[in-house]
């Protein structure tokens, strides 16, 4: 069995319309996670920019003008290469019939907002540890 650590991506592809949550996540992600990012600030640019940047997980803001999340996610779903990436969505919309709701859409999970910089790359590998053996689509 694969550790942990080893199963983690290294390409993130995250989306957030605001531009100083999408800061402080880039450097939790770069900076204190060590993953490689492409940090789009709408569905309409992630769309754009992932067939090229490849990701290993998709980590989309519900919440966004034009493209929400869940719309995003099915866009990136239609393309080539993406149809399985595994998709977190980082939201405060936090009911739990909210997040069944994501669940039911195909992502593995949710991380509530705000989060914690620090914590942050845990929090994604839980994520996908809870959702191993599970099949992502």
């Amino acid at each position: 069995m694969e550790s942990k650590q080893q199963s983690l991506p290294q390409k993130i592809l995250y989306v957030e319309d605001d531009p100083d949550i999408r800061a402080v996540a880039e450097i939790a992600l770069e900076d204190v996670g060590g993953f490689t990012t492409a940090i789009c600030e709408s569905g309409a640019e992630a769309v754009e920019r992932a067939p090229e940047f490849e990701p290993e997980l998709i980590l989309l803001d519900v919440m966004m003008p034009g493209m929400d999340g869940p719309t995003t996610m099915q866009a990136l779903r239609e393309l080539d290469g993406l149809e399985t990436v595994p998709v977190i969505f980082m939201t405060a919309r936090l009911q739990k019939s909210e997040i069944e709701e994501y669940q039911a859409l195909g992502a593995l999970g949710v991380i509530p907002k705000p989060f914690d910089p620090m914590n942050l790359s845990e929090q994604i590998a839980q994520i996908l540890a809870d959702a191993a053996g599970r099949d992502f689509r």
